[in-house]
């Protein structure tokens, strides 16, 4: 027996209520089981139990063994005094004194601890992956929809420091993670640095010249520093040379770009050229987001390509087997929809907007795709496939935080499962 498993038993009240006694023989009516602290002091707080004929106010406290209250010193502390219900698994030692013990053991039906070590013990990525098909589809939907949530406020949480090193400046907060994002994982880091070496109010005193913004860029990532024979490579160069002196740019390490294991199309080369086509296509590009609210209106803005030079290259001075026009992939866009443009409005409609501000960033995934990837594809084969952007993002968050970490106990999933 776990004490995780004793307060998620006691919590959600998985035991038998009828016929509970302390362990002096007292009868015990739970009638409100307390608020669970995950702080420091007593396990639930403000409980109201019916020990006897007197209903008791005050804290429940939990160990798997009555002999813990001592080990753990609660003896002397004085955030223990309020405790009128000791529960625990097994009796073993006197516990505090005055205060009733209540042996939860007997109480706990057998299908909840067989359950729970099913869970525990399985091999599975997702422990619940042979009875899944047991729970009931508003319990999964509805967690789903409280995962989106929780995945938004981790990822948001970061974007609040961002926000404030840019003093409150939306429009660059959305420079800085639209730039991340075009690094997608194996860049997002060095396009975020690119971007915080580059204030967006310097760019938009070039936003007129495309060849201009991209030697900005180009030169900031350290990508102009070499002698090539190349013209438009030598001409980005020294524009880059005559910025960097007049702004007194400092540009970022050019060993942070990797290029191992991508397709060419996604090499940061291109990338950069396809961002500062956004950059020049649009510098007020928060201010139009904002305004607009269906995914009809939002995917033109994403209707980028890299300028003609990439038509033929991939990296500066090597020509490519093929000429292609770099244009910006519908599933990139979306990509960045779902991981910048959304969260930002969301984080922007909290912060600054309305509810229903709130609500049309939310309906930008409902209106997208599902995403396909190695843990989607997982829930798929369990014949529980995401029908849009909202499910896929939850589904992911359910897969890394709480599956792969086997919080079951935390999990309407796992606790639906204990119940059954």
């Amino acid at each position: 027996m776990q004490e995780k498993l004793l307060h998620t038993i006691w919590q959600y009240s998985l035991y038998n209520p009828s016929g509970l006694q302390t362990q002096d023989g007292e009868t015990v009516t739970v009638v409100y089981n307390g608020r669970y602290n995950t702080n420091a002091g007593p396990d639930f707080l403000e409980a109201k139990i019916k020990v006897g004929n007197t209903t008791l106010v005050g804290h429940v406290e939990m160990h798997v063994k009555s002999s813990d209250w001592i080990k753990h010193g609660h003896e002397a502390d004085e955030a223990y005094k309020n405790v009128i219900l000791h529960v625990v698994y097994e009796d073993d030692a006197e516990g505090p004194e005055n205060v009733p013990v209540l042996c939860l053991a007997k109480y706990i039906p057998e299908n909840v601890l067989n359950s729970y070590e099913y869970l525990s013990y399985a091999n599975n990525d997702i422990p619940c992956a042979n009875r899944l098909g047991s729970v009931k589809d508003i319990t999964k939907y509805s967690w789903l929809t409280r995962l989106l949530t929780e995945r938004w406020q981790e990822k948001l949480s970061g974007w609040d420091e961002l926000l404030d090193e840019s003093a409150g400046d939306w429009s660059s907060l959305l420079y800085w993670r639209v730039a991340a994002n075009f690094g997608f994982k194996v860049n997002a880091e060095a396009f975020l640095e690119l971007a915080r070496s580059l204030p967006l109010k310097l760019l938009a005193k070039h936003k007129t010249n495309l060849m201009q913004i991209e030697a900005l860029l180009f030169g900031q990532a350290g990508m102009l520093a070499e002698q090539l024979d190349d013209v438009y490579y030598n001409a980005l160069q020294t524009e880059y040379n005559f910025l960097k002196k007049k702004y007194k740019l400092e540009p970022v390490p050019a060993h942070m770009w990797k290029y191992m294991r991508l397709r060419p199309a996604n090499f940061p080369t291109i990338r950069i050229a396809q961002f500062a086509a956004l950059v020049h296509k649009s510098v007020h590009l928060f201010a139009t987001i904002v305004e607009q609210s269906s995914l009809k209106e939002i995917m033109p803005l994403f209707d980028i390509q890299a300028s003609e030079y990439w038509d033929k290259h991939y990296r500066f001075g090597e020509l490519a087997e093929k000429e292609r026009v770099k244009k910006l992939g519908k599933s990139s866009v979306q990509n960045i929809i779902i991981n910048t443009v959304a969260p930002i409005k969301f984080l922007y409609a909290g912060s600054m907007g309305t509810q229903q501000q709130k609500d049309d960033a939310l309906k930008l995934l409902d209106e997208l795709p599902a995403e396909s990837n190695n843990i989607t594809k997982r829930w798929q084969v369990l014949n529980w496939p995401a029908e849009n952007a909202s499910q896929s993002q939850a589904q992911i968050q359910l897969f890394n935080n709480y599956c792969t970490e086997k919080r079951c106990l935390e999990c309407a999933i796992g606790l639906s499962l204990l119940r059954s």
